[in-house]
C-alpha cells in the first residue's frame, strides 16, 4: 500500500491552523512526491477533501488504517475549531473549482479531441465539488445554479461505463453520487 495520500495529509494537518488563519486559498503542500507518484496539488479544502476520502479507501481494513484514523481526526479537530474560516475557505475553493470545471467543459465543446484524454483527470474537479459542497451550510446561488447547468451539459455528452480512476478507490465514490466517475465524455 502507497503511503501518498497519508503524507499529504500529514504535511497538510501541520500547517492547517496557519492556512485557515491565512487569506491565501492555495498553499504550498510542503512536500514533494516520491519518484514516479504525481505531484502533490496545492493545499486547499478541495484536495483535502478528496484526499481524505481516497486516505480512507486506500487504508481500509489495512495496517494503514489506525494512522489515517489518528490523522484524520486531528484534522476533523482543527476544522472544528476554526469552523467559521474553513467554510470560508471552502467557499472560495468552491468558486475557483467551479470556474475551472466550467473552463474545461467549454474546451470540451470548442476542440473535444484535444480534450477529451483530459477527462479523468479533470473530473477531479467535479468530485472535489461534490465533496466541498458538505462541508459548508450554504453556497452561493449563482455558484450552485452553474454547477447544475454544468451538469446537464455533462450528461448530453457522457458515456457511462468503468470507474475513470484506480479501482479501489470506487468504493467510496458511489455511481448514485458520483455519477460522473463511471465512464467518460463522448468524442463527438
Amino acid at each position: 500500500m502507497s503511503d501518498y495520500e497519508i503524507r499529504y495529509l500529514v504535511a497538510f494537518a501541520r500547517v492547517l491552523e496557519q492556512y485557515l488563519l491565512a487569506n491565501d486559498l492555495y498553499w504550498p503542500p510542503g512536500i514533494s512526491s516520491r519518484g514516479g507518484e504525481t505531484p502533490y496539488p496545492s493545499l486547499t479544502p478541495g484536495s483535502l477533501c478528496l484526499f481524505r476520502i481516497q486516505a480512507r479507501a486506500r487504508t481500509s481494513g489495512t495496517a494503514g488504517e489506525t494512522e489515517f484514523l489518528r490523522i484524520d481526526n486531528d484534522i476533523a479537530q482543527v476544522l472544528g475549531a476554526w469552523r467559521i474560516s474553513w467554510e470560508k475557505k471552502v467557499t472560495q475553493d468552491f468558486h475557483a473549482r467551479l470556474q475551472l470545471w466550467s473552463n474545461y467543459l467549454d474546451d470540451f465543446r470548442e476542440k473535444p479531441e484535444a480534450n477529451l484524454d483530459r477527462y479523468p483527470y479533470e473530473v477531479n474537479r467535479r468530485a472535489q465539488l461534490e465533496l466541498l459542497q458538505v462541508e459548508v451550510k450554504h453556497l452561493p446561488e449563482p455558484d450552485l445554479r452553474l454547477l447544475e447547468l454544468l451538469d446537464r451539459r455533462l450528461r448530453g455528452v457522457f458515456q457511462p461505463g468503468d470507474f475513470v480512476w484506480d479501482p479501489g478507490l470506487a468504493v467510496v465514490f458511489p455511481r448514485e453520487k458520483f455519477w460522473y466517475l463511471f465512464g467518460m465524455i463522448k468524442d463527438l
